[in-house]
């Protein structure tokens, strides 16, 4: 894993990413912001680690930079090339470079379908291979996996959860793409399995030459896989950078708090530290700044103004009023008492 930033141009370039759903009756119709106005970008070989607690939209990006989803508004290009899933035959070159990991491996397998015809579906729906060679792809692929060419007659039904998951990255591979996007692929799985998984996903990296978007809500997990990170609450992304930065001294309270909740393997340890993480809740106005309800720094200018994504420090880029630092604080601190 690389500890610093690509200097080189984008592979995945995200722009101004949105998706609105209309919930509820029609007299009473609300509008939900799912994702709000994200941008990022990857670098060619590199991973950006998408964490957020659920419910905050990092899943709903992932299906909309593959095409799954409609976009309310925004952009994707991979490669440099504009991928628009309306337009089939321009968006069916670039599914074919870009293949998904989903998060659950007992739904995401066609239960009536055997390994080796699993696999042989993409072959066949791209037009990559068929007969000998489709065979000979599809038992390279299993095998860089993990799995044994035993496996290849046997129903999803045959194996554990990890095996399952495992054949999933093995559909996404054999097509040979260039970008993955895997939607917490661990989550569903056992702490003692998610390790190889882990392992796994870091070695086709290195093979293949992946560029991967990684999604989770584990810190823990997103930490050994990401070159970059992007922190997720509530639709935006309010803290994205080098990965072993935002580690080391993260500038958002939200990315501090996700950082302090991270296990100890210490019981005694563990405990003193989740009695410190008291909980902050206030009665605010859902106008300025999407955590000021939570945040133990809130002010006057959090809950009236939308901190932008800007700027901080070196690659590195915060949506917070008081990232800067606690001078800013204080001085923020004294303008908004005098205002009040």
């Amino acid at each position: 894993m690389s500890n610093k930033p690509s200097t080189s141009s984008p592979f995945v370039r995200v722009t101004q990413l949105s998706k609105r759903f209309e919930v509820g009756l029609t007299m009473r119709r609300k509008v939900i912001r799912a994702v709000d106005d994200v941008s990022f970008e990857i670098a060619k070989g590199h991973t950006l680690g998408l964490v957020g607690e659920s419910g905050s939209g990092k899943s709903t990006i992932g299906r909309l930079v593959v095409g799954l989803l409609p976009a309310s508004q925004g952009s994707v290009e991979i490669g440099g090339i504009s991928f628009d899933p309306k337009r089939k035959g321009a968006a069916r070159a670039l599914w074919r470079d870009m293949q998904m990991v989903f998060q659950d491996p007992y739904s995401s397998l066609n239960p009536r379908m055997t390994i080796r015809d699993t696999l042989a579906e993409p072959l066949h729906n791209f037009r990559i291979a068929k007969g000998a060679e489709a065979d000979r792809l599809i038992r390279s692929t299993l095998n860089s996996c993990g799995l044994p060419v035993t496996a290849l007659d046997r129903y999803p039904r045959e194996f554990s959860g990890g095996q399952r998951q495992r054949v999933g990255i093995a559909r996404a591979l054999i097509v040979q793409p260039k970008f993955i996007i895997a939607d917490e692929p661990v989550s569903a799985l056992d702490v003692s399995i998610q390790a190889q998984i882990i392992n796994l996903v870091q070695d086709l990296k290195a093979e293949y030459g992946l560029t991967y978007l990684f999604i989770a809500h584990d810190l823990a997990v997103v930490r050994h896989v990401s070159d970059e990170l992007a922190v997720m609450y509530r639709g935006k992304i309010i803290e994205i950078g080098a990965a072993d930065a935002i580690y080391k001294d993260p500038k958002h309270p939200y990315t501090k708090l996700l950082i302090r909740s991270i296990p100890i393997p210490d019981r005694k340890l563990e405990a003193s530290r989740r009695r410190s993480l008291t909980a902050v809740s206030r009665d605010f106005a859902d106008t300025g700044c999407n955590f000021a309800s939570r945040c133990p720094m809130a002010m006057r200018v959090c809950v009236e103004q939308a901190p932008l994504l800007v700027a901080n420090g070196v690659h590195r880029k915060v949506a917070c009023h008081f990232a800067t630092g606690p001078t800013v604080v204080a001085e923020t601190q004294i303008k908004t008492k005098q205002e009040g």
